[in-house]
């Protein structure tokens, strides 16, 4: 089942959502919806990283390189 959302954008943003639908061949719903798919996994990758990082520094992974060194 799919929703249906309206939202308000500037001027400038639309015309370069039009722009790039012209390039991609794409829609404006399906630019738009790859968007969200990706803020929203962004800001859940960035929680689930902010809940957790407590307990990796108190296991010494402080950096990426730390996490490499474990996983290599």
């Amino acid at each position: 089942m799919k929703g249906t959302l309206t939202i308000r954008i500037e001027k400038d943003l639309e015309r370069v959502l039009d722009r790039l639908c012209k390039q991609t061949g794409q829609s404006r719903s399906e630019i738009v919806r790859d968007a969200l798919r990706r803020e929203l996994s962004l800001r859940r990758f960035e929680d689930l990283r902010r809940r957790v990082l407590p307990f990796a520094e108190a296991r010494g992974y402080l950096t990426d390189e730390d996490i490499a060194r474990t996983v290599s």
